[in-house]
Parts: structure tokens; sequence; C-alpha cells
């Protein structure tokens, strides 16, 4: 009876794995980095970025405008009543030609504004990818545990019956079918919690990827840990060289720089151009002679050069402020640098320590299976007592436990230092 209920649960559980889609990690970072909402706006703020870096907006080019207008007036006095029309049309144009470098030191100013947009979007796809990671081997984890527990609730079920029988038989006590029953009913306890975290788990790992739909994946990567060797000096230089955060500082620096310019731009003259031609045809109708047209043609070309030879020292201060703020951004350069030198190396003795700690989990995961084979074969023989196995029982469950955790621990450590020396995309491509 007990082989054709676990029969008819296989089933089951089969259909149900056939009804979910399938998602590879790779599957789940390909959808997350195009549809993730983060990922999403901060691309816009890109584009934005991008539009903005032109010589248009910085003022290079001249603004042209064109006019047209029409009057129509009555003139009623005591000699004669006349109507005059009007029709104007003019095109002016003002370019400022010179203003101290500022159209030039402007644009450079865009360029690294759009180059520090395209910084943020990466530093944005590689949170992305490190948070996708950890949401799928989270469920991973999660799904692990629920298969544990489900044997283990097995394997109590299997024991209360069997206590069962030998009360039925005379060789076992009440107690002992209670202690049994309460196990079982513990571990059903466990496994059904379980199931909710299971379930939450995959809605977390759906919300990073924008699904709403409510499909309930069957995540088919293995869980599993692939230690790598890793040489502190190299993480270092390819920190250096990879990490966005600290391009991102660089680029601060120079957008420092760049203020420093403009503010030096300020103490240079301007000089502008104001040219443009007008055309007007006037018409007087007058009662008595007639309708008589007038044209007049105007054009006009202005140069003028400004200087400001006295701002209330505006201009000493903004760039006394340039300056001070530049050495700022070298003091944040350099905290920035330190920072990261000591969290690479904290982060580095931690990944040691967890892959240490995995092989001390994997190591005693095989001593607890083994005694829970050896106990499961005395119970069943008789040679040991329901307490004892059930002793053995919760040591294989505790040491199951820590070792998942044990592989998610150091996946998790893994997943920071591959994104603190800036080369997680390239991992998981």
């Amino acid at each position: 009876m007990k082989q054709l209920k676990v029969f008819f649960l296989l089933i089951l559980a089969s259909l149900s794995l056939k009804a979910q889609p399938s998602l590879s990690l790779e599957e789940a970072i390909k959808r997350s980095l195009e549809n993730n909402y983060d990922i999403t706006l901060v691309k816009q703020q890109q584009q934005i970025a991008s539009i903005n870096n032109s010589w248009g907006a910085a003022g290079r080019y001249p603004y042209i405008g064109v006019s047209l207008g029409a009057d129509y007036a009555l003139n009623d006095n005591a000699n004669e009543d006349f109507i005059q029309n009007r029709f104007s049309g003019g095109v002016n144009l003002n370019w400022t030609l010179f203003d101290g470098f500022a159209v030039k030191i402007t644009k450079q100013r865009f360029a690294e504004l759009e180059e520090l947009s395209k910084q943020n979007t990466a530093i944005m796809v590689e949170g992305t990818i490190q948070s996708v990671v950890l949401a799928y081997y989270a469920a991973l984890l999660e799904k692990e545990r629920l298969n544990v527990l489900n044997e283990v609730m097995l394997l109590s079920e299997d024991r209360y019956q069997r206590i069962q029988q030998r009360k039925e038989l005379g060789s076992a006590v009440t107690f002992e079918v209670l202690q049994a029953q309460n196990a079982y009913l513990t571990d059903k306890t466990s496994y059904l919690s379980q199931q909710v975290f299971y379930k939450n788990a995959l809605r977390d790992l759906a919300f990073l990827m924008a699904d709403d739909s409510g499909a309930s994946y069957e995540l088919n990567d293995e869980f599993q840990a692939m230690p790598v060797s890793y040489v502190l000096a190299d993480l270092q230089a390819q920190m250096v060289a990879n990490n966005k955060s600290l391009k991102n500082q660089y680029i601060n620096q120079n957008l420092l720089e760049n203020a420093i310019l403009s503010a030096k731009s300020s103490y240079y003259p301007t000089l502008s151009f104001a040219g443009g031609a007008t055309h007007t045809r006037t018409g007087n109708d007058f009662e008595n002679s007639g309708i008589s047209w007038n044209n007049v043609n105007n054009m006009y070309g202005n140069f003028t050069l400004s200087y400001n030879l006295f701002s209330g020292g505006n201009r000493k201060r903004a760039l006394q402020i340039a300056r001070l703020e530049e050495e700022n951004g070298l003091v944040e350069l350099e905290q920035m640098k330190h920072e990261l030198d000591n969290k690479l190396a904290n982060l580095y003795e931690f990944y040691l320590v967890r892959q240490e700690l995995l092989s001390v989990a994997r190591e005693n995961m095989e001593a607890a299976k083994l005694n829970f084979q050896i106990a499961r074969e005395k119970f069943e023989s008789g040679a040991i007592n329901s307490f004892n196995f059930r002793d053995v029982q919760l040591i294989y469950l505790n040491t199951s436990l820590q070792e998942l955790q044990a592989i998610y621990n150091f996946i998790d450590t893994h997943t920071a230092l591959l994104r603190m020396v800036g080369t997680i995309v390239q991992q998981y491509e």
C-alpha cells in the first residue's frame, strides 16, 4: 500500500513539473537585463544624457528667427479718410562667437555626463546580475531544503507506520507511537512551511525579471558551488581596472576639473554678432485718390564685444570654490581607493573562510549520511529504538540544511567578489 502511494506521488510530481516552464540562470539573467524596472529607468536616463551631449546644446551654433506681421488701420480725420495696410517680414540671427571657450568646456561637460550615465547603467547591470544570481540560488536553496524536508517527512511517516504495526503486534507501547506521531507531524509542518518559502523565493526572482504572469518556474540549474583559486594581488589589479564605482569617481573628478575651466572662462571677453533683414510693404488707401504702396528694406549687422570689469568678486569666489571642490574630489578618490582595498581584502578573507567551511560541511554531510544509513538499518532490524533513530534523523536533517546553507553562503561571497573586481558581467555573459 505504501509503495502504491509513493508511486502516485511521483506521478503527480512529474505532471506538475511538466506544467512548469523551465528556467536556467542564464535565461533569468537575460530576461532581467531586458525587462528589469531599474535597468529600464537607468537606460532612459542614459538616453537623455546622450541627447544632451550635442554642440547645439553647448551653444556653438547661432539662433535664427523669422517674423511675419500684418497691420490694418483706419484713419478718420477732417480732411480725408484712408485705410493703411502694412505687411512685414524679417529674419534675424544671434550668434555668440567667443565667450572664453565656454562652449568647448560645456561640450566636454556634456560628454563626461554621458559617460557617467553609461557607467551608472553598467553599475545597475552589475547589481542586477548579482541580485538575479543570488535570487536564483536562493530559490534553489529553498527547493533543496524542500527536498530534504520531504525526505525526512516521508521517513518519519514510515517510522510512524512501523511503530503502529509494532503496537498492534504488542512490541511497542503507546508512548512510542505518540512520539513517532509527534515527530511526523513536526516534519510535515516544516515541509508545508518550506513550500511557502520556496514559492516566495520564486516570486522574488520573477520580480527581478519584471514577470507578473504568476508562472511557477522549474529551476533546472544545479545547486552547487565551484571553488576557484584567486590571488589577492591579481584581484586588486582587476578592481583598479574594472570597478565601475571607481571609474565613476574618476569621471566626477573630470567634472570638477571642468568646473575650474568654466570658472576661468568668465575672465575672458565675449564677442557676439546680431544681424538680420526686414522688408515692409505699406499701402495707404485714400478715399479720394486711391491706394499707394511703399516698400522699405532694411538690413543690419552688429558686433558686440563686452567684458565684465567687476562683478563684486563673484568670479574670484567661483574659481576658489571650484578649486577647493577639486581638492575635495581628490581626497574622496583616495578615500574610495583605500576603502575598496580594505573591502576587497576583507571579502577575500571571507571567501577563503567560506570555501573552507564548504569543505567542512561536505565532509560533515558524508559522515551524517553514512551514520543515518547505519542507524536506519539498525532501526529496521530492531537493534536501536525509535528515540535513538530520531536523534540520528535530526542530526542528518540539520547537517543537510547546514551543507545547503554553506553552498549558498559561498555563492553569495563569490558573487560579491566578482562584482567588486568588475568581472561579474564577463562571468555570467
